[in-house]
């Protein structure tokens, strides 16, 4: 029996089954999924007005578009599901504790501070660990992710919590939402003299979607006006009860800067621990758990913060930290010393990596160096061909010719460096969110930790991009390699100034835009007949102000009777005059236009270029 035909093509059409793609996929893994050939695929594509080659990552929606049409269900498979079914094919089981009832104990909980800007979440985790952190970080923001242990004694019993120390500004929105898969309670910072405000309702969202129970930490009541009272009324439109109002959120009033209530507050995460949360591990395990941070060191090359959720990490482990891989060469507290061992909740700085990993990517211990470089690099691939598919364009047959015109979609490309993985995921995501409209298109060429170097330009130079140097600037004989090639290197140490540097830089490509404005009108009493001017229109300024130079229109009885008319000549009894105003008489000469009657309106304009906004 042969096979229909789809578009002209002969293909083997489907029955509705479910074909499962990951994300990112080509048209040749569609083929192989229905034992199609791949160039049958493409000529489906553009029987269907899309151009699309056969090993191009296209994009879900293109994906789904082809199943439609050949009679197949497509499924796209979540990086986590592929992720799983990935470590399932090595026999590894991730995110699950090994063993029985027995074998599990007890660990520290690991807490989030969330929170509106500047109202003192930085100061807060600085009253808890005891040292300043605010003076080397710029604008007053943090610029990092940490992760580090602190002490408290509840019941006469010693016990530990272990704090992610994420940014609060909300140009991290992305990483305080990877945050929160590691955590278990979050504390949410309010300032009592400014209440509720707009980032206090988002961080509230993040820790609900996160589905962590919430201590509320009402700051800064050694200030004037410190109200917390309200702060506690806002927060019930919110869902956030206070124990002392029947609810189940505890609230604790502090002063981070004056240090007061601090142990009040580590006991309320405790006890909220202890009542909502059974806070257990297996720590004979092999270890498993997130990367809170990582940056490119100097000295020691890649090193990353790691969060032990279940096992023990060990030194010289080896073990495969998103796309990373390496043996675990040393392991240092967030103290600086060095130790031997991490157990459940406890942060370590890893050394030994191949290359730096991503700020929220899982990592796992496993028993061979062989099989870590399989998994890290079918990792690397999957997130390859997921980002080509997100940023490439889809181009139809229909708007092709538009595309290639020179200047109808202008394109500016960034090559994006910073000091940190977090960081730089951060600025990116911000980045590609902003939109100013269809004519413009941002496209991130490259992102990574470390020196703006000679590479970097080499790229930047031949493909007209910008660099972004985030905490970071050129080594070596970059920066005079940028001068010689003209290429533009901007660094920042403030992520919101890049932000919005960028977005003017885009606005700037728009295409200007430009909107009419009237000045005035001017209604003809008399006309005046000149040999040399033609006819010259005696009028009075109904209205505005009518200038020289200016464009025109003629209106009779209410009627456009002619356009884009020049006002070439402006007079005043005898005298040449640059306007006329509202109430005033004068003479108008409309250039080789003639053909005006007394009661026609002389209509002025001019065409002024529209903000962006």
């Amino acid at each position: 029996m042969q096979a229909p035909s789809i578009g002209g093509v002969m293909l083997p059409r489907g029955k509705g089954e479910t074909v499962r793609l990951s994300r990112g996929a080509s048209l040749t893994d569609f083929a192989e999924k229905i034992n199609a050939n791949p160039a049958s695929l493409v000529q489906v594509m553009f029987n269907l007005g899309e151009m699309v080659t056969a090993t191009q990552s296209v994009s879900d929606e293109t994906l789904a578009l082809l199943g439609e049409e050949m009679n197949y269900v497509v499924q796209i498979v979540s990086p986590e599901e592929e992720d799983r079914e990935l470590l399932e094919s090595f026999d590894i089981e991730f995110g699950e504790d090994e063993g029985g009832e027995e074998a599990l104990v007890a660990r520290p909980p690991v807490v989030t501070v969330m929170g509106h800007v500047d109202h003192g979440k930085t100061r807060l985790l600085d009253a808890i660990r005891k040292t300043n952190v605010i003076e080397g970080e710029a604008g007053g923001i943090t610029q990092h992710i940490g992760a580090y242990q602190a002490a408290t004694e509840v019941n006469g019993e010693e016990r530990r919590i272990t704090f992610i120390d994420t940014p609060g500004h909300e140009a991290f929105t992305a990483m305080r939402a990877r945050g929160a898969k590691s955590t278990d309670i979050a504390i949410l910072v309010v300032a009592a003299n400014d209440g509720v405000m707009p980032q206090t309702i988002e961080a509230l969202n993040h820790a609900k979607a996160a589905e962590v129970p919430i201590v509320v930490a009402v700051n800064k009541i050694d200030v004037e006006g410190a109200d917390p009272t309200k702060v506690r009324g806002q927060l019930t439109e919110y869902g956030l009860i206070a124990e002392e109002y029947g609810g189940d959120t505890m609230f604790v009033d502090i002063s981070a800067k004056q240090g007061q209530n601090i142990d009040s507050l580590l006991e309320a995460v405790v006890l909220t621990a202890d009542a909502a949360l059974d806070l257990r591990a297996n720590p004979e395990q092999g270890a498993q758990g997130i990367a809170i941070e990582a940056h490119l060191d100097r000295g020691r090359g890649a090193v990353a913060t790691v969060l032990v959720q279940r096992g023990t990490l060990r030194v010289g482990d080896t073990m495969v930290v998103g796309d990373a891989y390496g043996r675990v060469r040393a392991m240092l507290d967030d103290k600086g010393n060095n130790i031997q061992e991490a157990g459940p909740s406890r942060p370590a700085l890893v050394l030994g990596l191949t290359n730096v990993p991503g700020a929220g990517d899982n990592f796992l211990v496993v028993d061979e160096d062989r099989t870590a470089r399989q998994i890290a690099e079918k990792r690397a691939a999957r997130e390859r061909n997921a980002a080509f598919a997100k940023r490439t364009r889809r181009v139809s047959l229909e708007d092709l010719d538009k595309v290639l015109k020179a200047g109808e979609v202008q394109q500016l490309n960034l090559i994006i460096k910073g000091d940190a993985s977090g960081s730089v995921e951060a600025l990116e995501s911000s980045l590609l969110q902003l939109d100013v409209g269809e004519e413009v298109d941002i496209r991130v060429l490259h992102r990574g930790v470390g020196a703006v170097t000679e590479s970097d330009i080499n790229l930047a130079s031949g493909s007209d991009a910008i660099v972004i140097g985030f905490n970071v600037r050129a080594e070596g004989r970059a920066t005079q390699m940028a001068e010689r090639e003209g290429v533009d290197v901007r660094y920042y140490s403030v992520i919101y100034q890049a932000i919005e540097e960028i977005e003017a830089a885009l606005k700037g490509m728009l295409k200007p835009e430009y909107e009419e404005v009237e000045l005035g009108t001017a209604e003809i009493r008399e006309i005046f007949r000149s040999s040399k001017l033609g006819n010259i229109a005696g009028v009075l300024i109904r209205s505005g102000e009518v200038r020289r130079n200016t464009k025109a229109r003629l209106l009779r009885d209410g009627k456009v009777v002619a356009e884009n008319l020049n006002i070439e000549g402006l007079r005043r009894f005898k005298d040449d005059v640059t306007e006329i105003r509202e109430g005033f008489e004068g003479g108008i000469n409309l250039g080789s236009y003639n053909d005006i009657k007394v009661d026609d309106v002389i209509a002025t304009y001019e065409m002024r270029e529209k903000p962006r906004v």
